[in-house]
C-alpha cells in the first residue's frame, strides 16, 4: 500500500503546530497502524529528520496510550478497538490519512501527537479509589454480589482512561470516564462506604480542570474502545444528586 500521511507536527505546547504530509510506500495491509508509524519514523531518522512523537506502550489495547485522532475519529475508523489494534487493511491504497492528537484544553500537546492526560490522574486522585480498611482477602463467596451488579461494575471497570470520550465530545466532556470510575465502585459493597464523597470530589475536580458538560450526543459511547455505556453517566448523576441531598440534610 502507498499512502500519504497528513500528520500534525508541534514542537511543544507553547509553539504553533501545522500539518505536514509524509508519503509512505509498500506498507503491508497486515501491519498495525503503529507499525506503519514506526516505518515512517525509521525513514525520517535515516534522513536525519525529527521522528514523529506519539504515545504507545502495551500495543495490546490494554493501556490506552495510543491516543490518536485518525481521519476525524478517535482511534480510527474501526469500532471497539484502540489505535494499536487497528490494521492498515482498514484503509485504501493511495488514501490520505489525517493524524492528529486529542483536541481538548485539559489535554495540552506535549509534542506532535503526544498529549498530557494527567488530568485524568488528578480526577482519580480526587476519589477514584477505596481507602477504607477491607481486612484480609475474603473468600470469593463471603460477600454475595448479584451477577447483574457484578457485571455492571466490571463493564465500568473496563475503562482504560484513554481519553477517546473527551476527544469525541464536542464539549470535551469527561463524563463517561468519570462515570465509569464512579460506577465501578458505587455498585459494589466495598465502594459504598465512601460513595457520597467520591462522586462529589471527582465531579468537582473534573469541572475544575476545565472539561466540558455532557449534551447527550452519545459520541463518547460510539468511540469508546471498550464500548462503555452512557448508562453509567445516568448512574453517576443519580449518585451525585443523592449525595447532594444527603449533604443538605446534615
Amino acid at each position: 500500500m502507498d499512502l500519504t500521511l497528513k500528520i500534525w507536527r508541534q514542537a511543544s505546547a507553547n509553539e504553533k503546530g501545522q500539518f505536514i504530509n509524509y508519503p509512505v510506500t509498500d506498507i503491508s495491509p497486515d501491519a498495525s497502524f503503529l507499525e506503519m508509524l514506526d516505518i515512517l519514523n525509521e525513514e525520517l531518522v535515516h534522513k536525519d529528520e525529527d521522528p514523529v512523537a506519539f504515545d504507545h506502550d502495551c500495543r495490546e489495547g490494554i493501556c490506552g496510550a495510543c491516543s490518536l485522532f485518525i481521519n476525524g475519529r478517535p482511534h480510527g475508523p474501526d469500532k471497539g478497538i484502540t489505535t494499536c489494534q487497528m490494521h492498515m487493511r482498514h484503509f485504501k491504497d493511495g488514501e490520505t490519512i489525517v493524524i492528529e492528537p486529542w483536541r481538548a484544553k485539559p489535554f495540552p500537546v506535549i509534542k506532535d501527537l503526544m498529549v498530557d492526560r494527567s488530568a485524568f490522574d488528578e480526577i482519580i486522585q480526587a476519589g477514584g479509589f477505596i481507602s477504607v480498611k477491607t481486612g484480609g482477602i475474603p473468600d470469593a463467596n463471603a460477600i454475595p454480589i448479584p451477577k447483574r451488579v457484578a457485571d455492571i461494575a466490571m463493564d465500568a471497570a473496563a475503562c482504560i482512561g484513554c481519553g477517546a470520550c473527551v476527544a469525541a465530545c464536542k464539549n470535551a466532556s469527561a463524563m463517561l470516564f468519570v462515570a465509569a470510575k464512579v460506577s465501578q465502585f458505587a455498585r459494589l459493597p466495598q465502594g459504598k462506604v465512601e460513595a457520597r464523597e467520591r462522586v462529589q470530589n471527582m465531579v468537582a475536580k473534573m469541572d475544575e480542570l476545565g472539561f466540558g458538560n455532557c449534551t447527550n450526543t452519545y459520541a463518547c459511547e460510539a468511540e469508546c474502545p471498550k464500548e462503555i455505556s452512557v448508562s453509567h453517566i445516568a448512574r453517576m448523576n443519580s449518585e451525585f444528586l443523592i449525595s447532594k441531598l444527603a449533604s443538605q440534610k446534615k
